[in-house]
């Protein structure tokens, strides 16, 4: 396999990498997402995002119901 990385990557920062970790959650279909120190300290852990994501989408719902 030839080696196509480029010159300017410092290979000595990229040690403790583990390869493919998120292959398995990206083949089925999971999305990840950064989120900003000041949004993350409310949430501690995925379940916590997801809750309050889906109670936004519930609001959201219940607001285009009413406007309609």
């Amino acid at each position: 396999m030839a080696d196509d990385l480029r010159p300017e990557y410092d290979l000595a920062k990229l040690k403790g990498g583990v390869r493919g970790k998120y292959a398995k959650r990206f083949q089925q279909g999971t999305n990840l997402v950064l989120l900003s120190p000041d949004v993350a300290k409310y949430f501690p852990d995925e379940q916590s995002v997801n809750d309050a994501l889906r109670s936004l989408v519930g609001i959201a719902k219940a607001e285009m119901r009413h406007a309609n």
